[in-house]
């Protein structure tokens, strides 16, 4: 089945995932799908996808459409497509589709949107079988703690949710924006890493399981440079944590830059997942102030292309879910951070001494938020830093595909040991 033809049988093959409906039952309207030449428009009613015409159409009205060339379109539809081809915004960012028309009538129904244009795509072989075949809801108790820490940060009171599990090296776990610690869950339950190494995470202020600091419930939230560092700092300190190794991912692998640059000597190393030295805004900042951007469902379908096509269906879902949960204003206030000059550390990236402090800048493939090239780009400014791009990954590897995940960092793991000592406590 050609991409016009797959075009032509939305309407059964939404109707064979009732999820699609549900998701989408604001949805009402018409969009436009361009197959080269060719166009479609595609009319939803509450959810569901009524009719497909196929052009060429007079003054005939529709909200938003997506054109790509077929054979554009052919690669997206491919069961684990070519990194840029994998999404919509990933097509779009790389010259691969043009989005036009009522951008805010795409952003309403963005979810809704991506699950029908995902139904394209043909189905892999062996689709829906666990990646380790094991059954669902094996009982047993994890060996992760949570607990909570009083701190002050930056002059505010700040209770923050922190998990941890295992022994040795400190290695603190920075999460990405809107989301939680809990992205790095996997780790915390993998031997090859606890028997060496005392992992921890803990949920930022405003994030997860830490409520906003004391006094500012009501206020705005809008991520700083300043706070996010004192923050870390301020819980390695309050933890008694002695030369951690530190690792964010997304935001938290932007601020691992800064943290190497400035606190280096207080580090054994730094790691950064989706890390750059420089913003590389892959949406409209408009969006921000759409009225819909603080629902749920927006944030999912914005992030929801940034996991990799092969990452399994449990963990992608698991990883959408964190986004499901953030509070309102919360991703929107670390992107003042993400996108901004606040996190801009191009001007003195070079500076980082990697002798004191050795970084790894590690970026899945289908990254197009922080792309391959702009971690190979910080790299090569940073004397002595290695970069290690990871196949089949996307922007959320410990979470949205662990075993894979697994296989690069225990490499990077087994370096800092070699390159710094055995476990010492901590």
């Amino acid at each position: 089945m050609d991409t016009a033809a797959a075009v032509a049988a939305l309407p059964a093959r939404t109707d064979a995932d009732p999820a699609i409906a549900r998701r989408g039952r604001r949805a009402s309207l018409a969009f436009l799908v361009g197959v080269g030449a060719r166009e479609f428009v595609v009319t939803a009613e509450r959810g569901r996808i009524v009719r497909v015409e196929e052009g060429p159409f007079t003054m005939r009205a529709w909200r938003f459409a997506v054109r790509a060339p077929e054979s554009a379109w052919e690669e997206f539809r491919r069961p684990a497509p070519r990194p840029g081809f994998h999404d919509i915004f990933a097509m779009n960012r790389f010259g691969h589709c043009v989005v036009e028309g009522d951008t805010d009538a795409l952003l309403s129904n963005l979810r809704f949107a991506k699950d029908v244009l995902a139904c394209l795509r043909r189905a892999p072989e062996g689709a829906g079988a666990r990646e380790d075949g094991k059954g669902a809801g094996a009982a047993g108790i994890e060996p992760i703690v949570g607990r909570y820490l009083n701190l002050d940060i930056a002059g505010r009171a700040c209770r923050l949710y922190f998990e941890e599990a295992g022994a040795g090296i400190p290695l603190v776990c920075l999460h990405t924006a809107g989301a939680h610690s809990s992205q790095y869950r996997h780790i915390m339950c993998d031997p090859a890493v606890t028997d060496r190494f005392r992992v921890l995470a803990f949920d930022m202020p405003w994030h997860g399981k830490s409520s906003p600091p004391a006094g500012m419930a009501d206020e705005e939230y809008l991520l700083t440079g300043d706070f996010y560092v004192a923050a870390i700092m301020g819980f390695i300190e309050a933890m008694g944590l002695d030369a951690p190794v530190v690792m964010g991912c997304s935001m938290g692998g932007r601020v691992v830059i800064r943290l190497a640059r400035e606190h280096g000597s207080r580090l054994r190393a730094a790691i950064g997942l989706e890390g750059s030295d420089a913003p590389a805004p892959w949406y409209d900042n408009s969006w921000t102030e759409h009225p819909d951007f603080d629902n749920g469902d927006f944030c999912v379908a914005l992030v929801s292309g940034l996991c990799a096509p092969q990452s399994p269906e449990e963990h992608r879902r698991e990883t959408l879910w964190h986004y499901r949960q953030g509070g309102a204003g919360v991703f929107r206030g670390d992107m003042h951070f993400f996108r901004t000059v606040e996190s801009d550390y191009g001007a003195d990236s070079a500076a980082i001494d990697t002798a004191a402090c050795p970084l790894y800048l590690m970026t899945g493939e289908y990254d197009y938020s922080c792309t391959p090239e702009a971690t190979r780009r910080t790299a090569a400014r940073i004397p002595g830093a290695r970069a290690t791009i990871m196949e089949g990954l996307g922007h959320f590897p410990m979470s949205e595909n662990p075993a894979a995940f697994r296989r690069c960092l225990l490499p990077v793991l087994d370096d800092i040991l070699a390159r710094t000592g055995p476990p010492g406590g901590g």
